[in-house]
């Protein structure tokens, strides 16, 4: 039991460590080779915790040979369009001008059903209303909507470009401990959250959330009693 514990953890380790190695990216982003990098390592890990009796090394070392080879296909393909293509393939537009490219859709094995709900994914229920429609390599539907079909926006209604108060809201204390590069970045200081905490009589380390806003205020939610 304690060497499968142990084996659990160092493989845990080992591919948390590839992956962010690897590159951040939500399973939905995974280009093809991703993905199959990842099936793969999963399955070996599986199997090198399962059986025991086989050395660790033997399940490492296949682990860190697809990783390495993951990196270095990525360095290549930044380097080379070709190679890129032949890995990841090529953006497919399907609608165009409002009107869907059946041939493309067949070749994607994309059905209309697959279409509509990834439109409706992206606010837009209506075909006709689609200037260009792009499949991007990644599997995501990318739509850019026709003209007239666009959300409003502040230029359209000849607004300002750049309001005062434009900067997010930004959290500079989580459950007692200070954010200090979101402290940093609202343009704040210590002294500042010091004294609005001393304003609803509470100490840092007693609030759950401060949120500074751009506006020089804040909202501010305690800790309960007890926690």
């Amino acid at each position: 039991m304690l060497v499968t514990f142990l084996r659990t953890m160092i493989l845990y380790l080992v591919v948390v460590f590839g992956i962010r190695l690897m590159g951040k990216r939500q399973i939905g982003e995974l280009q093809p080779s991703e993905l199959v990098i990842t099936i793969l390592i999963s399955n070996i890990a599986t199997l090198t915790i399962e059986e025991t009796d086989s050395p660790m090394f033997a399940g490492l070392l296949p682990i860190l040979a697809l990783m390495c080879f993951e990196v270095l296909t990525s360095f290549f393909c930044l380097k080379s369009a070709r190679l890129r293509r032949i890995v990841s393939g090529r953006p497919i537009i399907i609608i165009h001008d409002g009107k869907i490219d059946q041939r493309e859709m067949r070749e994607l094995r994309f059905s209309a059903d697959d279409l509509m709900i990834q439109l409706r994914q992206n606010g837009i229920f209506r075909v006709e209303e689609v200037e260009f429609a792009v499949v991007e390599t990644n599997g995501k539907l990318s739509v850019y909507q026709k003209y007239q079909n666009r959300p409003v926006t502040p230029q359209v209604l000849s607004l300002p470009d750049q309001p005062q108060e434009n900067a997010p809201a930004l959290t500079v204390v989580c459950e007692g401990s200070v954010m200090h590069e979101a402290l940093r970045r609202s343009g704040k200081d210590m002294n500042w959250v010091e004294k609005k905490a001393a304003a609803q009589k509470l100490a840092v380390k007693d609030i759950y959330l401060m949120v500074a806003c751009p506006d020089g205020s804040c909202d501010i939610v305690a800790k309960e009693r007890g926690r």
